[in-house]
């Protein structure tokens, strides 16, 4: 059940995002439910690899390379998307990556653990 609410809310976030920066288009809320979808299933199976290639240079800037990990996710999310879900840049989805992070922190420490 959390996985679908953490997909709801990605797409919510997307719709957000696009409507405050011009950099993320997203056509409708069905493309951002999918790029959700797709970020999930790239998260769960490419980043642990890219994690894992990446330790050094994590642990070398206390785990902000993190950051540049999730937005390079976000541009493979792009990437597989095609035009309906698009991010600029790089710097566009590094952006993205930071205020989802955020987003993300804020919704678990406050909604989803008073669920448990």
């Amino acid at each position: 059940m959390n996985w679908i609410i953490g997909i709801l809310v990605n797409a919510v976030l997307f719709i957000a995002i696009s409507g405050y920066f011009t950099g993320l288009h997203v056509d409708s809320f069905l493309s951002a439910v999918i790029a959700s979808v797709v970020l999930s299933i790239l998260n769960m199976i490419v980043r642990p690899l890219l994690v894992l290639f990446t330790l050094p240079i994590t642990f070398l800037t206390l785990g902000l390379f993190l950051f540049v990990i999730n937005a390079a996710t976000l541009l493979l999310t792009d990437s597989i998307m095609g035009s309906a879900f698009d991010i600029s840049g790089f710097g566009m989805a590094l952006l993205i990556a930071v205020i989802m992070a955020i987003v993300n922190l804020a919704l678990q420490m406050t909604i989803l653990k008073k669920n448990d």
